[in-house]
């Protein structure tokens, strides 16, 4: 039995021991050729495209044919959207069972976004509250501190103010007695 190689000639079958056909050598090594080398071959086998209309008919035949088939792709092209989408729905609420199981699971959905809206509503107002209850308490205790500090002042100035006062008044008391006493020694 022969196989071929990527060239194309015939080469005779390698047995193994057994007597059984083996892959050539050559095969192998082709399936382990870099992408690089592949593709590098094919390139050079492949025909070139042709580089483009070379007249100004043959551009302008180029545009026509490309004004009337671009729209005509774009609307095979959205009507195969269209088929899809519409078979895809027959298929999936084609009966009235599977018309109502989707429905149900709609509405399955649906609860639980409810649900898990309503939570985190309820989540965040509770740290709300609980942050102003935080704030709240903070403000309560600083106040009563600030009142409690101004109050010690006020009193501390007071006796301040009141020991001053009667030293003062004593000192007036015996200026005045002094200039009394010395009006009276005068006259």
């Amino acid at each position: 039995m022969a196989t071929t190689t990527n060239s194309g000639e015939a080469q005779p079958a390698s047995t193994t021991e057994t007597g059984a056909p083996q892959a050539t050598r050559s095969t192998r090594t082709t399936a382990r050729r870099p992408a690089t080398g592949t593709r590098a071959s094919s390139r050079a086998k492949t025909p070139k495209a042709p580089a483009g209309p070379k007249t100004r008919a043959e551009q302008a035949q180029e545009l026509a044919e490309r004004a009337v088939l671009v729209p005509v792709g774009a609307g095979l092209l959205a009507r195969d959207n269209l088929i899809s989408t519409v078979k895809g729905f027959a298929t999936k609420y084609g009966t009235r069972e599977s018309a109502e199981r989707e429905l149900k699971r709609y509405e399955r959905r649906g609860a639980r976004a409810r649900n898990r809206f309503e939570r985190q509503v309820r989540r965040t107002r509770t740290k709300f509250e609980r942050e102003l209850r935080q704030r709240r308490t903070r403000v309560e205790r600083t106040v009563k501190q600030n009142r409690r500090r101004v109050e010690r002042e006020v009193r501390s100035v007071r006796k301040d103010l009141e020991k001053q006062s009667g030293t003062i008044s004593t000192r007036v008391e015996r200026i005045v007695s002094e200039a009394q006493d010395r009006i009276g020694a005068i006259s």
